[in-house]
């Protein structure tokens, strides 16, 4: 699956797209400036995504990689 494919199913799942994330991420205190905080780690993001929108390891990791900056929503 492709990153927007990614992308396009977790906003059907969730109603949140990356711009939503990116707020609720610094809600949570993991990112400042839509910068990704140094002690925020992979397994921090995984298991809040999995706790508050049951997403899994995968789609978890997408919305990791977006917060970090390593892809965007015009990532293929």
């Amino acid at each position: 699956m492709s990153f927007l494919g990614y992308l396009k199913t977790i906003k059907e799942k969730t109603g949140n797209g990356p711009a939503e994330f990116r707020t609720l991420a610094e809600q949570k205190a993991f990112t400042l400036d839509e910068k990704l905080k140094p002690e925020a780690k992979a397994g921090d993001i995984v298991n809040w995504l999995k706790e508050d929108f049951d997403l899994g390891q995968g789609y978890s990791m997408a919305i990791y990689a977006l917060l970090k900056g390593i892809k965007d929503e015009n990532s293929q």
